[in-house]
């Protein structure tokens, strides 16, 4: 009577695992600077998805949406749009976009706005500028220009974010502050100022000024560059 002996040699690893031994290894080595956007991508789903090769869905992530910032700056009903991305992988990458905020957040609140301008200005644009519908935030300042908090007061659709001077003022009073910056995004890419954007400005300004509350700047958003209407001249 014979016997079996079983198998007991161990499985080989996925292709994969070489890969992404190989990869964290760059990483560790030369920063994010030594990966193209796609493979940064791919060392974020490693922690997401553990047992597939997440090579052809970061492309195809990159692909759709353009670079990585915009891949975690887009809506979760557009992410699993893309095979292989679940709506908890999709929230994994939400909350790494949260984080990235926070942290360029944390460069400014509280910081004199005028000796952190590029940081606020880098903070705006990270916060905005793949949104795909209009967006309006404050950001009220105490009376030493440091920036107390950063609000959205206003979501639209594409061309329009609906915003009511009271509410804005209102707020600025509720949180003490004495001067606001506004700011908004152009999800069309084009940060030029509309008639509508100027009519607004100017009309926040005059039911603030009355009540002691400067408006220092009004900063639009666009793909690649902002426009400040001080700058413009248009206040």
């Amino acid at each position: 009577m014979s016997s079996s002996i079983p198998n007991s040699a161990p499985k080989p690893k996925p292709h994969y695992h070489g890969h992404r031994d190989r990869l964290r290894a760059r990483f560790l080595e030369g920063g994010p600077s030594a990966l193209a956007d796609y493979e940064l991508l791919e060392l974020y789903l490693f922690r997401s998805i553990l047992r597939r090769d997440v090579k052809p869905i970061a492309k195809e992530l990159i692909a759709k949406f353009g670079s990585f910032a915009e891949v975690v700056s887009a809506p979760i009903s557009r992410l699993t749009e893309v095979k292989g991305i679940s709506e908890k992988i999709a929230l994994d990458l939400k909350i790494l976009q949260a984080g990235a905020l926070k942290l360029g957040q944390e460069t400014v609140i509280g910081r004199p706005v005028l000796s952190s301008w590029t940081a606020l200005l880098d903070y705006c644009r990270s916060a905005m500028q793949f949104e795909s519908k209009e967006q309006f935030r404050v950001l009220f300042l105490d009376k030493k220009n440091r920036l107390i908090a950063d609000e959205i007061l206003g979501h639209g659709t594409v061309d329009r974010a609906p915003v009511y001077p009271r509410e804005v003022v209102k707020r600025a009073l509720e949180l003490s502050s004495t001067a606001i910056i506004l700011a908004h995004n152009h999800p069309s890419g084009d940060p030029t100022p509309s008639h509508s954007d100027i009519e607004m400005t100017n009309n926040i300004i005059a039911a603030a000024k009355p009540l002691g509350v400067a408006v220092h700047d009004h900063l639009i958003i666009g793909r690649d560059s902002t426009v400040s209407f001080k700058t413009l001249g248009l206040m």
